[in-house]
């Protein structure tokens, strides 16, 4: 048989991780969009700045992940 230049090895497997590892990231994520909702509805001035910082967050993580995968 010929080999396949092109085709690549699957890449290593990493090991059994468990559910807080998992999901540690996205429920941190949520918790400060939570609180940068709260914080949106209940007041001005610093509140409105913590509101804009915490809001910032999930998308500048999408973003990053945006770009990690196509690299």
């Amino acid at each position: 048989m010929k080999a396949y230049p092109s085709v690549r090895p699957a890449p290593p497997r990493r090991g059994a991780q468990s559910l807080t590892t998992i999901f540690a990231v996205p429920m941190a994520i949520g918790v400060i969009s939570c609180i940068g909702l709260i914080s949106a509805l209940t007041g001005d001035g610093l509140r409105d700045m913590i509101s804009w910082v915490a809001l910032v967050i999930p998308i500048v993580a999408i973003v990053w992940a945006m770009r990690t995968r196509r690299c």
